[in-house]
């Protein structure tokens, strides 16, 4: 036998970056021109004309619906919110013994929970039509769970879903306890209509993986959500609005913002794997900052101006702007949102564009499973004595 390491016959980029892996319908990004859009529609516009329950129906059920769809769909999902009996009673165990895990850990658990009490089946076993009412039955259901699980860890009782409010201000009337100002029901529905899908991203495409497998649909969200809460995907956003809190100041900008790009420190809440010009996120975000004020706001503009301006001199040739997180964790923050509640926010709209693609991927699957190149000590080797 050769002592020669194997290779691979096709040159495969670290972290599989502009690898075409398969074909979707649903979402595309063109980072060159600073666009991405659901199903033709720019999400942009449709995060500012659109409710979040019409995107939900044209991601899952692939057109956007008029009037009397939309009404039908609200009256469909509505009572989808609401807390399973079988999961209600365990809650408190589960956000006790989550406390120190991530409330994303606790939301995969209590998932996982739901759908083995709801019987959902592999994906491999389930009839099209039956997958979608798996997708519906999640995706309405992880509001409720993730604000349960932040009001029992806070020493406070979880509040029943309202089928009268929309998605956005249904979720902060669970999280806090009071119907929410329309402003900001409607700043945080602009931010998860920006963020239900994103491409091929990390934890999109960790679902879809486990989807290729045949696996049960919350399987795959939970597998997602593991994805989802790494810092270098999800977890970015309250990292960013600590960024400002220690800058601080407009005149402290300069000074801690090239000391850490001299350190090689990242800085979080810029520079996107795929955009090369202004993320269009972000520009929409910031809008949305804007129209509520203050000096956080004043701030953050002031930080985007000044990064930008030290990262084109230090890292010339290089197109490093604002990415979603940085604006997100400061429209979050102005609409009473908790640090720790930023990415189960984010994972509140991720799930459905999730949910979309584990549809796609089960509608015409082939397991995903690539190769690795072995880059480690010749074999076969001497068996040594033991």
């Amino acid at each position: 036998m050769s002592n020669t390491p194997s290779t691979t016959e096709i040159e495969i980029p670290r972290g599989l970056k502009g690898v075409v892996v398969t074909e979707t319908e649903l979402s595309d990004v063109r980072g060159l021109e600073g666009f991405y859009h659901y199903r033709q529609y720019s999400a942009i516009d449709l995060a500012e004309r659109r409710t979040l329950e019409d995107v939900w129906h044209l991601m899952l059920l692939g057109e956007l619906p008029d009037p009397a769809r939309r009404a039908a769909f609200l009256a469909r999902t509505a009572p989808l919110r609401r807390l399973p009996d079988a999961l209600r009673p365990l809650l408190p165990a589960l956000a006790a013994s989550t406390a120190h895990g991530g409330p994303l850990t606790a939301l995969g658990a209590a998932l996982s929970i739901a759908a083995a009490d709801r019987g959902i089946r592999p994906l491999y076993d389930t009839a099209p039509e039956q997958r979608v009412e798996d997708a519906l039955f999640a995706t309405a259901l992880v509001p409720t769970v993730l604000t349960a699980l932040h009001r029992l860890q806070n020493a406070q009782q979880p509040i029943e879903p309202r089928e009268d409010l929309g998605y956005a201000a249904n979720y902060l009337y669970m999280l806090t306890g009071e119907e929410p100002e329309p402003a900001k029901a409607r700043a945080i529905e602009q931010y998860l209509i920006s963020t239900v899908d994103h491409g091929f991203n990390a934890s999109t495409f960790t679902a879809r993986v486990i989807a290729s497998t045949g696996a049960d649909l919350v399987a795959c969200l939970v597998g997602g959500l593991g994805a989802l809460s790494g810092p270098l995907h999800g977890g970015a956003p309250s990292r960013a609005l600590d960024t400002l809190d220690a800058i601080g100041t407009p005149e402290r900008i300069d000074g801690w913002i090239r000391e850490r790009v001299l350190a090689g420190d990242r800085i979080m809440g810029f520079g996107h794997a795929v955009y090369r010009t202004e993320d269009p996120r972000s520009r929409m975000l910031r809008g949305v900052a804007q129209s509520f004020g203050g000096e956080l706001v004043d701030l953050a503009v002031q930080v985007e101006a000044q990064v930008e301006a030290i990262l084109a001199e230090l890292k010339p040739g290089r197109e490093l702007h604002t990415n979603v997180e940085f604006y997100a964790g400061v429209v979050m923050h102005l609409c009473g949102l908790p640090r720790e509640m930023f990415t189960p926010t984010f994972a509140a709209g991720r799930a459905i564009g999730w949910s979309a693609n584990i549809l796609e991927q089960a509608a015409d699957s082939k397991i995903i499973r690539p190769s690795a190149r072995y880059t480690g000590p010749a074999a076969p080797a001497p068996l040594p004595t033991a």
